[in-house]
């Protein structure tokens, strides 16, 4: 290239470019500290520090951690740890914030330079032209574009903070569900060992004379009832614990993990929260996203507007030489005229979608006050059913048992009321395993609600429970 000529052909460009070159390598790409946000603002909420698989060695470390902690029941937590880090599903969506990252170190460069070459000969004359251009409208709109990428950055940071609370979560009830199922399939067999029990008695009562055949097949029938109960506990719980398995991500050996044999007990008394509207507002990242975006449509609207005019905006050096001729140095600016499009559309489109995005920020507030208050109402009602059943139904039906049995021993009462009583304990002892199934589901689905988790409760111990 031609040395230096004048401020107007020269100077401008080159300035223009040590400054493009100067703002590119001040933005650097680092999916990793992008993730951190995320798995920052998802372990303020859900208590699970995630973190993103980089190598191979990194997947074996995992590996090994996971191996230790299936050694002993699955805990809840363990299962969280391991769904948040294991999970390859939830694993693939942690890059959205390294391409996000990408995107604003990406939105920081400016258009490479074009160069430009021509050679013409012809009667004995050779012309030959050179030019270097740069894309000067995307160096002025530089900061404006940057802004936009960071915006996006930070929609993207808190969807992928969501998606981790989203699955932690859903592994929450996973694990309550399976559990609860374990707890189900494990009475559901004592009751059939019962009836089993309850019906070749009934069959010897039968044949000396001491029961009818109406009373034989009564027991006969629950006894099928109860095998059939077990089947059905069964599918229930295969089904709930494979539902687990996938949001661990496990497989092979490791998906042979054991279960805790019953659900934790309810605890001594439900949370008490106040402001829970206030704390969804506050905390739930599905509102700080609808707030996020329409944040950045208001600002992504000042940059319709200011480039509506200009889209194409090009300056460029360039020289020119002939056979014979003193060489020719100069400039040009490649400049999109707006004759047909004066940008109007798309700064309107911009205006609906602003005001679209408001509409939507609206909406997710109504919807965030609403579930946060169900969501506690929900969990409270459950609380109190779960305590019904272990306060009132459970003890009742204990000294009914305790009762009727020691009738029976006295020759008080007739085996016909023992059997009776028997399978009302069943039926009772199955709605309590359910209310404190549900009661621990009310208490995630009310934490998925506000945004954050509920302190650590206090347990007491469940009252006996009818065998």
């Amino acid at each position: 290239m031609a040395s230096p000529i004048s401020w107007h052909a020269t100077l401008a460009p080159s300035l223009a470019v040590s400054l493009g070159l100067l703002l590119a390598g001040c933005a650097s790409v680092a999916p990793e500290r992008a993730f951190e946000a995320s798995a920052t603002a998802a372990q303020a909420r859900t208590g699970v520090d995630a973190r993103l698989l980089r190598s191979d060695a990194d997947r074996q470390a995992l590996q090994a951690e996971i191996d230790t902690l299936l050694q002993a029941p699955l805990t809840q937590d363990a299962a969280v740890r391991i769904a948040a880090l294991n999970h390859p599903g939830l694993q693939a969506t942690y890059w959205e914030a390294g391409i996000a990252q990408a995107d604003v170190a990406q939105a920081a460069r400016l258009r490479n330079p074009g160069f430009g070459f021509s050679r013409m000969d012809g009667g004995g004359n050779r012309e030959t032209e050179r030019s270097v251009s740069i894309d000067l409208a995307g160096l002025l709109t530089m900061p404006l574009r940057q802004r936009m990428a960071a915006r996006r950055l930070d929609k993207t940071t808190l969807r992928v903070a969501a998606a981790i609370e989203h699955h932690v979560n859903a592994t929450r009830r996973a694990w309550i569900e399976a559990v609860a199922a374990r707890q189900a399939v494990a009475y559901a067999r004592q009751v059939a060992d019962a009836a089993d029990a309850s019906s070749s008695l009934m069959a010897r009562m039968t044949q000396t004379g001491n029961a009818s055949a109406l009373d034989l097949a009564r027991e006969s029938a629950f006894h099928a009832e109860a095998g059939a109960g077990v089947l059905r506990a069964d599918r229930l719980a295969n089904a709930a614990r494979e539902h687990l398995t996938r949001q661990l991500g496990l497989w092979g050996a490791q998906a042979l993990y054991a279960l805790p044999e019953r659900l934790p007990d309810l605890p001594a008394a439900p949370a008490e929260l106040a402001g829970i509207e206030r704390t969804a507002l506050s905390q739930r990242l599905d509102v700080q996203a609808a707030r996020a975006a329409a944040a950045g449509t208001a600002a992504d609207l000042g940059l319709t507007r200011t480039t509506r005019f200009v889209n194409v905006l090009d300056l460029g050096y360039a020289d020119k030489r002939e056979t014979g001729e003193p060489k020719s140095d100069g400039y040009e600016i490649g400049l999109e005229l707006p004759l047909f499009d004066w940008g109007g559309a798309r700064v309107a489109r911009a205006e609906a979608v602003y005001m679209q995005s408001l509409g939507q920020v609206a909406a997710v507030a109504v919807n965030a006050r609403s579930e946060a208050r169900a969501g506690y109402l929900g969990y409270r009602a459950s609380y109190d059913v779960a305590r019904h059943y272990r306060d009132q139904v459970i003890p009742l039906r204990k000294q009914i048992a305790d009762e009727t049995l020691l009738r029976y021993n006295g020759m008080l009462a007739s085996p016909f009321e023992l059997l009776a009583d028997a399978r009302e304990q069943a039926a009772a002892v199955h709605a309590t395993i359910e209310a404190l199934k549900d009661f621990w589901l009310a208490q995630v689905d009310l934490e998925t609600a506000i945004g954050t988790r509920l302190p650590a409760p206090s347990i007491t111990n469940m009252k006996d429970t009818p065998q």
